[in-house]
């Protein structure tokens, strides 16, 4: 997996930065974050697929009503319609001109909250956090790694090294742990499979785009249901243009739990020890 070159005014530091193999690429850590060196630019000068499907369409009048002919969720991948800050806008322009896009504007990113500039943490916009169990968050992005790695013609990364460095923090834009969110809304993927409906009002509230109506909401909830966009055609086929990633390796199973069918005990009682210990004080658990 390898990624593009960068401006040689970074080939230096490069060298200087601790570097580790990750998978099939090497991550460079970054005043204690892990960072592939296509991101390290980008993080330096500044959620889920189904949460990329869903601020949209909630942002968007005609995501909330009957008319499909409208949904851009037809046309367009998730990932289209949330620009990534780290791998497009910023990835090579420091200073990206944004004033083609219309506002409100949307964008997504991996990148560690202590890690945004401050013009971002101080500034009005809205930043919304998803977390995950740690265990389902392993094995899905294992999954994902793999299925990348297979088509390029290399063998599958074991899943015991794999979990070896994920508990030592070393994957992209890890520790996983030191994503500390402030002032920002806060969710979590079990509460939203729990309880999708109060959850959606939830969020379309803190985004100033309350649901007037409950047909809203369950409208929003079908355009957006993992099922649906795993089926459509324009997920189905195409690969992302910025990373290489196929899109449908973007869609798994979606699942609460499915770190059982993975994972042995052994590796379980490891990783609830990392974050129980990590998060002590945090009031997050993670009992699935």
């Amino acid at each position: 997996m390898e990624y593009s070159s960068f401006p040689s005014a970074f080939s230096t530091l490069f060298g200087e930065l601790l570097k580790e193999t990750w998978c099939c690429s090497d991550l460079y850590n970054w005043e204690g974050f892990w960072y592939a060196s296509s991101h390290l630019p980008a993080a330096m000068a500044a959620s889920t697929t189904w949460l990329k499907a869903i601020i949209p369409t909630i942002m968007n009048p005609m995501g909330r009503m009957n008319d499909d002919n409208n949904d851009p969720l037809l046309k367009r991948h998730p990932n289209e319609l949330m620009p990534s800050l780290e791998v497009q806008l910023f990835k090579e322009n420091p200073n990206p001109d944004l004033s083609y896009m219309p506002s409100p504007r949307i964008f997504r990113t991996h990148v560690p909250y202590p890690m945004l500039p401050e013009s971002v943490k101080n500034s009005a916009c809205k930043i919304m956090y998803i977390t995950r169990d740690p265990k389902d968050m392993f094995v899905s992005l294992w999954h994902c790694l793999n299925s990348l790695v297979t088509t390029q013609g290399n063998d599958p990364w074991p899943m015991d090294e794999a979990f070896d460095s994920f508990c030592r923090g070393v994957h992209v834009f890890g520790p996983f742990h030191d994503h500390r969110p402030e002032k920002i809304l806060f969710l979590r993927y079990e509460d939203m499979k729990k309880d999708p409906k109060g959850q959606l009002r939830r969020l379309a509230c803190f985004l100033g785009r309350p649901f007037e109506k409950e047909e809203e909401v369950d409208k929003v909830l079908w355009r957006c249901s993992l099922e649906r966009l795993k089926n459509l055609e324009v997920n189905q086929h195409g690969a992302d243009p910025w990373l290489g990633f196929e899109y449908k390796f973007y869609f798994r199973r979606g699942s609460v739990g499915d770190w059982k069918n993975n994972m042995s005990n052994e590796m379980k009682e490891k990783l609830d020890h990392i974050t129980a210990m990590e998060f002590e004080g945090s009031g997050l658990g993670f009992g699935h």
